[in-house]
């Protein structure tokens, strides 16, 4: 059955052609497996609620009927503003309108959230882009600029609310910066979520070319119920693909977790056991409760523009599993820097178990790619990282709430976790607290962060280690849990190439070499050398050599450094290896560049490298050169189980009998990548 929708049509249709329906709902009602909803262009605010579930091979389809020009939103448009002064201009809007759920009472809050100043789920929009939320009146009336944001002149369009108990309203106070309010495009946010079942399990739904901005949505934790203004609610099989995702409060896009009532953002509210331990008790309890690989996850999300969230642009914990994430555009995540705390990036997502994320963009992100815990069986291939860092000097302060991020974060996974065919050009390229990551066939041109460290839980005198499960291979059940031993690192045909060090983050380095800090380094130089210290497989192997087990005398073996490999990488402009790599390429004399420009959509890459890199020499590398992921002793492998050939680079060409090390397959000075 097909029905249509229409936001012109009168009211009282019957879903077809002739007579649409003018909700979405409407249609969300009564479609069953195998039927599809055709929406017409045209603005639909309202929240919509898939009632029913599709079945594998037999879909849900929410097709927008022209690409991107149906667009459901969560905002209310708001015309009756008055003047103040100056600027400044108030409006009072009833709060029957926010159906139960007010984001302007309703604050941002939950585990991992660093609540530096009182922030609202709700919003307000001028010509579609977020005002900055201030604390008093008076910062409405007075602006000040907002240091750490990305975009400082925007941060003086300023608002304020308050609740009028008396006639049941919210009013809002904004600067509005020389605009007349009643004459632009002006929105609040009304309601939490655009397109989300309020249900679990229902499974197999399609949503395709939609336009989806500005829901209410609340802070998504890995402990707590993950919200998006997308997202399929503890269920399988959902294809989320060619929308623009944008202005969430919090979230674009969850693939998460379910509520557990009894373990909800307990660490926030109870405060007895650390956050470290309530999440491994989510772990366990959503595998008593059915999280298995046959009821959830196995998702898609594909060819979207996901971009200026406040959060994350995707984030997901167990409710992820299976997923594929493959040629979305992902750019502009947290920028605002009004909301703080663990759980922001591009993508953030815990357990991303045989996940795969493949051909993405992802630039200017406070953080890039967030691996969380159990990483395991998660390839990262073919994408294109860079500026995924505070952009400018002025935000390397303290105001900027903790500082930089990277282009990749694995922490506290068990692995096996593989990058292979990647570009990261950020400063800070990927940040390994954690072990079991094989890297193969990539271009890295910042610093391998915070190696050997970051994964203790931030006692102060007390011994805390993070112990995070591993699990069954492409399963879900838990096999186990175990610290993190650190290394188990595997490098193979890698180019490395040291990008110029901006002074503002080699102060950061030294300051955090000098404090000590354990969870971070700092370090922006490139190349394999953190691991210098670190024994080969035959040196590891060594330590166990005559040891008969209980009886014997006390050892440190079981709980030393585990081995690192390096093989066939190449090093430019001060990048350096471990001195144990004996057949590295290191070039000291020559400079080379690696350039992306973005002309007309298309993004592009302009390098000298192969005036300098051997264009033949790397090894064709499988699965059975990387040694297995030692804890869940799981090959690097596809997550059907089996063996992978890097054969095929970053641009899907498939690699010769010769062929240089890096993620292309032939020299190139100039080519086009999206």
């Amino acid at each position: 059955m097909t029905y249509f929708v229409d936001i012109k049509a009168a009211a009282g249709g019957d879903g077809s052609r002739e007579k649409p329906f003018n909700r979405i709902q409407s249609a969300a009602d009564i479609a069953v497996a195998g039927d599809e909803v055709i929406v017409a262009p045209g603005v639909y605010r309202e929240y919509v609620n898939p009632k029913n579930a599709g079945e594998e091979g037999k879909p849900i389809v929410y097709r927008s009927e022209k690409p991107l020009a149906a667009h459901i939103t969560g905002a209310e448009s708001v015309k009756d503003w008055q003047k103040v002064e100056g600027d400044v201009y108030v409006t009072r809007v009833s709060n029957k309108i926010f159906s139960g759920y007010n984001p302007y009472t309703t604050l941002v809050e939950g585990d991992w959230f660093i609540k530096f100043f009182i922030a609202h789920t709700g919003d307000v929009y001028l010509n579609g882009k977020s005002m900055y939320e201030v604390q008093k009146l008076e910062d409405v009336k007075n602006p000040k600029l907002y240091i750490p944001s990305w975009d400082q002149p925007w941060t003086k369009h300023t608002w304020y609310a308050e609740q009028d108990e008396k006639t049941d309203e919210t009013v809002i106070y904004a600067n509005f910066q020389g605009k007349d309010p009643n004459a632009e495009d002006v929105e609040i946010s009304v309601r939490r979520n655009c397109f989300y079942p309020d249900k679990e399990g229902v499974g197999f739904i399609t949503l395709s070319g939609f336009t989806v901005s500005k829901a209410a949505t609340q802070w998504a934790p890995p402990t707590a119920y993950q919200e998006g203004m997308i997202g399929p609610h503890w269920s399988k099989g959902w294809v989320i693909e060619d929308c623009e995702v944008f202005e969430s409060k919090c979230s674009g896009i969850s693939l998460g977790k379910y509520c557990q009532p009894s373990n909800d953002n307990k660490w926030l509210k109870e405060k007895f056991k650390d956050g470290t331990q309530t999440e491994r008790d989510c772990i366990c309890q959503a595998q008593a409760e059915g999280w298995t690989k046959e009821r959830i996850g196995s998702h898609t999300v594909r060819r979207c523009n996901i971009h200026d969230c406040g959060q994350t642009g995707i984030v997901g914990h167990l409710g992820g599993v299976f997923s594929v994430i493959e040629d979305n555009h992902i750019h502009h995540i947290n920028n605002k820097q009004n909301l703080a705390g663990a759980e922001i990036g591009g993508i953030k997502m815990h357990a991303a178990i045989d996940c795969i994320y493949r051909r993405n963009h992802i630039h200017h992100c406070t953080r890039g790619l967030w691996l969380d815990w159990q990483a395991q069986g998660t390839r990262v291939t073919q994408n294109f990282f860079h500026d995924n860092c505070l952009p400018e000097e002025y935000n390397q302060n303290k105001e900027s709430m903790g500082g930089c991020a990277e282009d990749v974060f694995i922490e506290v996974s068990h692995g096996p976790t593989l990058l292979d065919n990647n570009i990261f050009l950020s400063d800070r390229a990927v940040k390994l607290c954690t072990q079991g990551v094989a890297f193969v066939h990539n271009i890295v041109a910042g610093g391998l962060v915070a190696v050997g460290r970051g994964v203790n839980n931030g006692a102060a005198t007390k011994a805390c280690p993070r112990y995070t499960p591993y699990h069954q291979i492409h399963r879900t059940e838990v096999a186990g849990f175990m610290t993190i031993l650190h290394g188990d690192c595997k490098f193979y045909n890698n180019v490395f190439i040291q990008r110029e060090m901006r002074p503002a983050m080699k102060k950061g380095w030294k300051e955090s070499t000098r404090n000590k800090n354990d969870w971070d380094d700092g370090n922006i130089k490139a190349g394999t050398w953190p691991y210098e210290k670190y024994p080969t497989y035959d040196e590891w192997v060594h330590e166990f050599d005559g040891y008969c087990g209980m009886g014997s005398v006390g050892t440190d073996r079981y709980y030393n450094p585990l081995p690192v490999w390096a093989e066939g990488n190449a090093y430019f402009n001060g990048a350096v290896p471990m001195s144990r790599e004996k057949d590295a390429v290191v070039d000291k004399k020559s400079k080379v560049f690696i350039n992306w420009k973005n002309e007309g959509g298309k993004v592009s890459i302009s390098t000298n490298l192969f005036d300098y890199l051997p264009k033949t020499g790397a090894r064709l590398i499988r699965t059975d050169d990387l040694h297995p992921a030692f804890e869940p002793e799981e090959k690097y492998e596809n997550p059907d189980g089996t063996p992978i050939t890097f054969d095929t680079d970053l641009c899907g060409t498939k690699r010769g009998e010769a062929f240089p090390a890096g993620p292309f397959s032939k020299p190139v000075k100039d080519i086009q990548l999206f």
